[in-house]
């Protein structure tokens, strides 16, 4: 039976891809927030288009096995024989691709092309060139560095302080091409109720994030371990006075604490009918 620090050890999770990787990291990431209650090392490796490359990752996924850790690897690579020589390894390989996409050949009648890069419509060179603007829109707009521009936002995310204000933006624009801008609340903006001044024009562009007193205050200490910043306390009053602010003003929101970026973007995409995605 393992000890409890054997039960501690987190799972190395690789996310192997002959293109960006952006699929094999959503849909494994989406498998994995079915086990909270574990811990995982994630690491992506996309462009993996020869079988001298795969042979390479092969070593890499390996060298992470251990005697009581299998690594977790998810797959989307296209092409058979890269697929293949990943398949070599002796890690718990998940392929992604292969198998439904013979089945989708079986349903059509058609052979599939096996041409990397065609999972996330890269294809589509508009669809990329918008994505690419919406995610320089997005690093732009980080946490209120830049308040040019606001009016073309299709959403501007609110929060306090670590609620998952910047992956969420980020993934928004990655996968959906939505040009989101997030609004850190700080201090001053905690004195009323009133929306900070910057962004009072685009009340109807806004979604708040809230998470709870504990989970803030986790996250927060690992960035300031036992600063007034973190503690329980600050963390309580931000949230309230956010929660205060957000449903004044009837703006939606979400709250953070058990959830994946993935789920958070969904429900705030199913919340705003209006928004693009």
């Amino acid at each position: 039976m393992p000890s409890a620090d054997q039960e501690q050890e987190p799972t190395p999770v690789f996310f192997v891809a002959g293109g960006t990787g952006i699929s094999a990291e959503t849909l494994g990431n989406m498998m994995l927030g079915q086990f909270p209650g574990l811990r995982f090392e994630r690491t992506k490796i996309p462009f993996i288009t020869t079988v001298e490359r795969a042979a390479e990752v092969v070593t890499t996924l390996d060298a992470a096995k251990t005697d009581t850790v299998t690594p977790l690897v998810f797959s989307t690579v296209a092409d058979n024989d890269v697929r293949d020589t990943l398949m070599r390894t002796e890690c718990a390989f998940i392929d992604l691709f292969g198998s439904h996409l013979e089945a989708v050949e079986r349903v059509l009648h058609v052979n599939a092309a096996h041409v990397a890069g065609t999972v996330h419509g890269v294809g589509d060179q508009g669809r990329y060139e918008a994505r690419m603007k919406a995610i320089d829109y997005a690093m732009e707009h980080d946490d209120g560095q830049s308040l040019r521009n606001l009016e073309g936002a299709d959403l501007i995310l609110m929060a306090p302080s670590r609620c998952g204000k910047t992956p969420t933006s980020m993934y928004l624009a990655l996968q959906h091409g939505l040009f989101v801008a997030n609004y850190p609340l700080v201090e001053e903006d905690f004195d009323s109720a009133e929306l900070p001044r910057p962004i009072r024009p685009y009340q109807a562009k806004c979604f708040g994030i809230l998470s709870t007193p504990a989970r803030l205050s986790q996250v927060r200490g690992e960035r300031r371990p036992n600063s007034t910043y973190a503690s329980i306390q600050q963390c309580s009053y931000e949230l309230r006075r956010a929660e205060a602010m957000f449903r004044a003003h009837r703006i939606p929101t979400i709250n953070s604490a058990s959830m994946s970026v993935e789920e958070m973007s969904a429900v705030i995409l199913q919340s705003r009918p209006g928004t693009p995605g």
